[in-house]
């Protein structure tokens, strides 16, 4: 049905911003409650772009430390290698 197409897009559009799929149980719940809050719609955003924002820093940690390890490395015949002493923790 028409219904049944919109609910679809609009977990499609919630799932492409990255809520979880609970996430995306609770904001069809509460989109299709016309009692809702919307400080409730707006928490459960808010808490995605907390989530969002440590996976970032956590990701560009990790970019950091490859890079210091791809410099750190010689790339030639050696058989030594600061990646792969480091993920030993060798390092």
């Amino acid at each position: 049905s028409r219904d049944d197409v919109h609910r679809l897009a609009f977990l499609r559009r919630a799932r492409n911003l990255g809520f979880s799929i609970d996430d995306c149980r609770q904001l069809m719940a509460l989109y299709q409650d016309r009692d809702r809050a919307s400080h409730d719609v707006r928490e459960i955003a808010s808490a995605h772009v907390r989530a969002i924002e440590e996976k970032v820093r956590e990701l560009q940690s990790m970019r950091a430390t490859l890079q210091e390890l791809i410099h750190a490395c010689h790339g030639d015949d050696r058989p030594d290698c600061p990646i792969l002493d480091d993920m030993a923790g060798a390092a």
